[in-house]
């Protein structure tokens, strides 16, 4: 298989980011499968390396994606001007040199002169003072690629797979985003996202109910009953292999969701808190429904612990791997469903007997 282009943003200058980048690609294995581009700064990657020490860490600089080498791992400068690294503080500067480097990665990606893009972490008080536009990576890789309001935020491990309904919004306003259309499309794009980018060929998806014990048939909420149970009869009808909705207790403490491919659930933290207390650490954050590929490890900056050369890489190593494994499969899905259309052509114009 050819090697798989891909970015890495940096991230938070003051966090954990360019540690684990650095923890992650110093595993010769990784260059066996895909060319590694950094954004960033050489002098921030440089002052990073200083503190985790680890001698197989080299990299080169280029100024454009197209000088990347293989076997080696490159770098391109985002800027010029001096930053001051502050560790564990969300600052201004830490704010705008992440901006600077995703708003480059980004447009790469969608230029196609990268394959697939993974972000290290961000903090959102920072970004706010960068004046960066939206709330988190999510939102913002949708905006650019023309997309935003189609994405979907999931969560990804050898365990579990989980989409959130709604994402990065107070839990007062979650409630309001549980429509029959938003339900429907967000079940559509977790389908259609287990088809092309995990290869399952009839997916099964679990619905998990927005009030406590999915509502008991009306007497804790009527959303199960008015709006979620009949997005799930409607696209059962299309052929859709979906159920629910199950009381989010006890689907997850019965270990239900052995049973499915995916768990759709209402908001953020209904599907992120059983997947982190399953999958911490080996989880990857994946922004599905998009024509780009995105990862990002399932942790945030780690100011708490930066430049002590503690943090663990393995949730960046895993998604780095799940970058390029999704890649890989966009394309057998691709070239399969290509391989189906022109087997149908033959046959409809007579040439099979």
């Amino acid at each position: 298989m050819s090697k798989v282009k891909l970015g890495l943003t940096i991230g938070d200058i003051n966090g954990i980011g360019p540690e684990v980048i650095i923890k992650a690609l110093s595993n010769d294995m990784l260059l066996n499968e895909c060319i590694p581009i950094i954004y960033g700064s050489s002098k921030v990657m440089g002052y990073h390396k200083n503190i985790v020490k680890d001698p197989n860490f080299h990299f080169s600089s280029i100024n454009r994606t197209d000088r990347a080498t293989s076997g080696k791992i490159s770098l391109i400068n985002c800027w010029q001007d001096s930053v001051t690294i502050n560790l564990g503080e969300a600052t201004e500067d830490g704010g705008k040199s992440a901006y600077i480097a995703l708003d480059r990665a980004v447009d790469d990606l969608n230029k196609g002169f990268i394959d697939a893009l993974v972000t290290a972490p961000i903090n959102k008080h920072a970004m706010k003072m960068a004046n960066f536009p939206h709330i988190g990576h999510t939102e913002y890789v949708a905006d650019q690629s023309k997309m935003l309001g189609k994405e979907l935020m999931m969560l990804i491990s050898d365990q579990l797979k989980v989409a959130v309904l709604s994402s990065h919004i107070p839990i007062r306003d979650a409630a309001q985003v549980v429509t029959k259309d938003r339900i429907k499309e967000c079940i559509k794009v977790l389908h259609n996202s287990l088809k092309q980018d995990f290869g399952k060929e009839k997916p099964t998806i679990a619905v998990l109910g927005l009030n406590p014990h999915a509502g008991e048939s009306g007497e804790i909420g009527s959303e199960e009953v008015e709006i979620i149970r009949p997005a799930i009869l409607e696209l059962k009808k299309k052929g859709i292999l979906v159920s629910g909705p199950y009381s989010a207790d006890g689907f997850f403490g019965n270990s239900n969701y052995k049973k499915f491919d995916a768990v759709l659930a209402m908001y953020h933290d209904q599907g992120l808190i059983p997947f982190k207390t399953l999958s911490f650490g080996s989880g990857v954050n994946f922004t599905s429904g998009l024509p780009v590929i995105r990862t990002s490890p399932d942790h945030g900056t780690g100011y708490e612990i930066a430049g002590q050369n503690i943090a663990d890489a393995s949730s960046m190593r895993q998604a780095i791997y799940a970058a390029i494994d999704i890649f890989r499969s966009r394309a057998d899905h691709k070239e399969m469903h290509k391989s189906k259309v022109e087997k149908l052509e033959i046959e409809s114009a007579g040439e099979i007997v």
